[in-house]
């Protein structure tokens, strides 16, 4: 068994089942923000209901997500302790204030908004549910300063060995960080807002509190098909960033191995021959290359192949060329499920504002299997961003096979992997299980006590407290 390969085994699935949770919080706050806001405006006390009956999802899904994330950040020290050295003088004062600020200020006013509806005013119970909101959003922000620095490192020098930050104001404005982090937070509000959306469907579909799941619907739908348009906008634009700063990631996902003619035609499909470096069948759209990569209609790109020469010109002898077959599926997985997103966005939009959601049962039906569609993107979308850069952990500084723990043997990694997993099947059983508890509800009594429920609340808290 090789450690390295373990190690890898064990970032992505930890990674990739975190960030199940991580778009969630950030979108549900966002959302649910809107529509305490709504109540705050307009009086109707169904706002308030629904506000309080999506914060039990996002209460339960938040608390998760924190227990996934400590888990994640253990296997620094003990899988990628050469890498934890390398960069830790860097990442320290942006995880540092991910966590002091950031999430401290996530902690520190969900606890005011979920004791705070009999005690505050409206608007300063709504401003706690916002700052909320702007938390999550915080935290991302930190946690991809970090991330883009192993894609693009900058504002550093090499002391003893290791990369030491001398310049703060660079890693902020570092320019993969504001090509990243538009597109990270669309992708976010899409997600929380197809959820709501989804699981509003299915809802109405079975005829459960009508009128509260339609505005819910209509709501989430807003936002889910708005954030759906623009990410075609962020995506163009990073992708475009890419181009010029990882052009070896975006030629596989293209599978592209020679340099392109110009103009050069975007690859739909293509059967891809790794051993031989080529690809033995293509359909293509002519000049669409070209034009997402430079917004017009001519230009090349450098193939995988003269993109290696240059590398190991640069880097040294080595294999620069990432897993083809794994980058250019992936980016299309991830992008088919976008467009998906947008047309059952817009559609529901419509059917919304046409008040015929309820009669469109094949639409709330694919609506509520719909839910899994930004879960797929974004897996899809992480995998293309980490696999791509490879074979750098940092790019151009460390390799990925330099970063692992030199003293953990592959049993020791084993272990954790096979730990890791069965806890992280657990926390999935019983997030699941939470949610469908809730759900399957029919009756939404504002009084009904839960999570979200003030336990001091008048009228009735003492049965709570008994």
């Amino acid at each position: 068994m090789d450690p390295l390969v373990i190690a890898r085994l064990q970032f992505a699935s930890t990674t990739i089942f975190h960030y199940f949770f991580v778009p969630v919080s950030i979108g549900l706050a966002f959302t649910i923000a809107i529509m305490q806001t709504l109540y705050v405006i307009k009086g109707n006390d169904i706002y308030k209901k629904m506000t309080k009956f999506w914060a039990v999802l996002f209460l339960i899904n938040f608390a998760v997500g924190v227990v996934t994330g400590i888990l994640q950040e253990f296997q620094f020290g003990m899988n990628w302790s050469t890498y934890s050295r390398f960069v830790g003088d860097v990442f320290g004062p942006s995880l540092a204030i991910e966590g002091l600020l950031a999430f401290f200020m996530e902690s520190t006013f969900i606890g005011i908004w979920v004791f705070g509806w009999n005690r505050l005013s409206k608007k300063v119970h709504l401003a706690s549910i916002w700052l909320v909101s702007i938390g999550t959003i915080l935290s991302a922000f930190w946690i991809l300063s970090a991330n883009s620095f192993m894609q693009n490192p900058v504002g550093f020098e090499f002391a003893d060995g290791r990369a030491q930050m001398n310049d703060f104001l660079a890693i902020l404005t570092n320019p993969h960080l504001w090509a990243q982090f538009p597109h990270v937070l669309l992708t976010s509000l899409a997600t929380g807002a197809f959820v709501v959306a989804g699981i509003s469907a299915w809802k109405i579909a079975r005829k459960h509190d009508l009128e509260m799941f339609k505005k819910s619907f209509r709501i989430a739908i807003t936002i889910g098909a708005v954030s759906a348009f623009a990410i075609l906008f962020t995506g163009h634009w990073q992708a475009q960033y890419l181009v010029k700063s990882q052009p070896m990631k975006m030629a596989a996902a293209e599978a592209l191995w020679e340099t392109s003619s110009d103009p050069a035609p975007f690859t739909v499909l293509a059967k891809i021959n790794t051993e031989e470096t080529q690809n033995d069948f293509e359909i293509q759209i002519p000049f669409l290359l070209s034009f997402l990569s430079f917004n017009q209609f001519s230009g090349s790109l450098e193939g995988m192949n003269q993109l290696q020469e240059m590398y190991v010109e640069k880097y040294g002898p080595g294999d620069y060329i990432p897993p083809v077959q794994t980058l250019f599926w992936v980016f299309r997985i991830m992008t088919g499920a976008g467009g998906v997103m947008l047309l059952l966005g817009f559609y529901g939009m419509y059917a919304s504002r046409k008040d015929t959601i309820a009669n469109n049962k094949w639409y709330l039906k694919v609506m509520t299997y719909g839910i899994a569609l930004p879960f797929i993107a974004n897996t899809a979308g992480w995998i293309l961003t980490e696999m791509g850069r490879q074979p750098w952990v940092v790019f151009g500084l460390m390799k990925t096979e330099d970063a692992v723990s030199p003293s953990v043997t592959a049993n020791e990694m084993l272990f954790s992997l096979i730990s890791f997993t069965l806890l992280y099947t657990v926390l999935a059983i019983v997030t699941i299980y939470l949610f469908v508890r809730h759900i399957k509800k029919k009756d939404h009594d504002e009084k009904e006590h839960d999570v979200a429920q003030d336990p001091f609340d008048k009228e009735g808290g003492a049965e709570v407290v008994s």
